[in-house]
């Protein structure tokens, strides 16, 4: 079957949040650059990114990392703490995460649909800067795990929980630092084209939208076998 370029993100956009005209997406390169699908069938826009600036990505702070520091793979989520389908991805990321021990997951937070996206966000780093990656792992679940919007007192009523007081959360939250760690972080996310969440980068491919559990075991799997996403 013969798939355009627009019909692919017209599929693909259903199990994301895009956040730019198709045409801006498309702009940014995205095809299909290895033929693979999600877990329903449908074609996972893909392409081939700029070594140079993946390679910038480990350098990003207030990463949030789980799993073993010198694994051979590392899959990096960009996602917003609104958007529905990074809901369904974390419960993913979660199981993947259990699952595989030997792979390294990385949250770059890209909160690029509302303001509140953005209050979150700078309380998951703050949690980040002043407990470590797996209190901000435990945080992560416990925002994308409850309905409803998330905004900057939901993500400090739930940080209050992991033991600082939300006070001194939302100082750490207020700084400068942190301002240019998450603008960092979506600058980075803007430089690689990712104009929709959640979007992963795996080795140097950049994936929009999320596959599914399996189709990302799959591409994982293929990352160790032959160095890109489908042998």
């Amino acid at each position: 079957m013969n798939i355009t370029r627009r019909s692919l993100l017209a599929t693909s956009a259903g199990l994301s949040c895009l956040v730019a005209s198709p045409g801006a997406v498309r702009a940014q390169g995205y095809g299909q650059t290895f033929k693979v699908d999600n877990d329903d069938g449908r074609p996972v826009a893909n392409t081939r990114l700029p070594g140079e600036i993946v390679g910038e990505i480990p350098a990003l702070k207030g990463v949030t990392y789980v799993g073993p520091r010198e694994a051979e793979i590392t899959l990096y989520e960009f996602f917003d703490y609104n958007c529905p389908y990074c809901r369904k991805a974390a419960v993913d990321m979660v199981s993947l995460s259990s699952s595989d021990p030997m792979l390294r997951i990385g949250l770059v937070n890209n909160p690029i649909l509302s303001p509140q996206s953005a209050q979150a966000a700078k309380v998951a780093l703050a949690v980040q800067r002043r407990l470590g990656s797996a209190a901000a792992w435990t945080l992560y679940q416990k925002l994308l795990g409850k309905p409803g919007r998330v905004d900057g007192t939901a993500a400090l009523q739930a940080a209050s929980s992991l033991g600082v007081p939300a006070a001194e959360i939302e100082a750490i939250g207020d700084s400068e630092e942190i301002r240019l760690a998450l603008k960092a972080q979506m600058r980075m996310a803007a430089d690689l084209g990712l104009a929709a969440t959640p979007s992963y980068v795996l080795g140097n491919i950049g994936l929009l939208g999320h596959p599914g559990p399996r189709s990302l075991a799959k591409m994982i799997g293929a990352m160790r076998r032959c160095d890109q996403i489908s042998c």
